[in-house]
């Protein structure tokens, strides 16, 4: 049997399970297509949820010289610190859930020492203003993708199946607008929102800065270029780290809108990692719906959340394991001896 073939059959055969639970076909809606994904991605009709992690990537951004954030620089590293101390959104409901939180300096502006408790793959503090020239260079592009890479493969479970994508920065939601409108050809005033909580002037503003960045740089040629124009060190660590939960057959949890600009990149180096991605929620960013629109994605949660740090990943879990669990433990017509309702079946009485 050729590899199509067999694949085919196993679509058949998952959508067999599913369809032989004791419900009327697609009565469970959007669990069906997701335990149906779940099975593609570990290629079985039994799927696991084993070790779930987030990883959150924590980085500066230059472009906060220009005011494109209603909160100083300085809350980088405080809210940093706040997750490390266990009070952050994420932290509660990684709790709630029995999710590992794995935290890696990617490249915040410390106003001290750096704290322990973080992978250490620190970039410098923050990354270059993207008004006055590229983000970053090629070399940190490469280093950043390598970086994430690592996180995987050192710093989670080798028995974990699946794995969330979360961030923080100030300004980083400007760096993930740039990179959304230049990864989809979306306008820049498409996808530009109100970050940590821009309005009227202040958000106008906003999208003329973000003009003149993408007005002031040539269109990238690939996802490297891209990034190293417009990126932020934990959007390129987090592209790195998403590759490689997928070239690890692992599920990937997509968070908001900053961590979707990273799924972009990924996306543009690999194709098919969509496959095995998950999306969480339809961020309060505006400029999330139409990148979700764009990809043809259906995101799990509709609460308009913005806060990052992945935490729709970690609201969203308890809705991966109702597929799961629906696909695993309800009985089956045959198992219960219950009546499909269908004509084949009425014709054999």
């Amino acid at each position: 049997m050729s590899p199509a073939d067999a694949q085919l059959n196993l679509d058949e055969q998952i959508q067999n399970k599913i369809d032989g639970k004791t419900k009327p076909r697609g009565a469970l809606g959007d669990l069906e297509t997701l335990a149906a994904q779940l099975c593609r991605i570990q290629q079985t009709l039994t799927p696991k949820l084993v070790d779930p992690t987030i990883i959150v990537f924590a980085a500066d951004h230059g472009l906060t010289e220009e005011a494109v954030s209603a909160y100083p620089r300085e809350v980088s590293p405080q809210m940093a610190w706040n997750i490390l101390a266990g009070g952050a959104g994420i932290n509660v409901f990684s709790k709630q859930n029995g999710i590992e939180v794995v935290v890696v300096d990617s490249g915040v502006d410390w106003p001290d020492e750096h704290p322990e408790g973080m992978i250490d793959h620190w970039m410098g503090p923050g990354t270059n203003n993207a008004l006055k020239g590229d983000a970053m260079t090629p070399e940190a592009v490469d280093k950043c993708l390598e970086a994430g890479a690592e996180v995987v493969d050192k710093n989670v479970s080798p028995k974990s199946t699946i794995i969330g994508f979360g961030e923080l920065g100030i300004g980083n939601t400007s760096s993930a607008s740039l990179l959304v409108s230049a990864f989809t050809g979306l306008p820049i005033a498409d996808c530009v929102g109100p970050g940590t909580g821009l309005i009227g002037e202040g958000l106008a503003k906003k999208v003329e800065i973000l003009t003149a960045v993408q007005n002031a740089h040539p269109k990238p040629k690939d996802a490297r270029e891209t990034l190293q124009m417009f990126g932020g060190f934990e959007i390129a660590q987090m592209a790195g780290a998403m590759l490689q939960a997928y070239r690890t057959g692992r599920i990937l949890m997509i968070d908001g809108f900053v961590a979707s600009s990273a799924l972009l990149a990924a996306r543009s180096i690999e194709p098919n990692i969509l496959d095995n991605a998950i999306f969480c929620h339809e961020s309060g960013e505006p400029g999330h719906a139409k990148l979700l629109d764009y990809l043809e994605a259906r995101p799990l949660l509709h609460l308009k959340m913005r806060l990052g740090e992945g935490s729709g990943c970690a609201v969203a879990y308890p809705v991966i394991q109702s597929a799961l669990v629906f696909l695993r433990d309800m009985a089956s017509f045959e198992d219960a001896g219950v009546s499909t309702g269908e004509p084949e079946a009425a014709d054999k009485k």
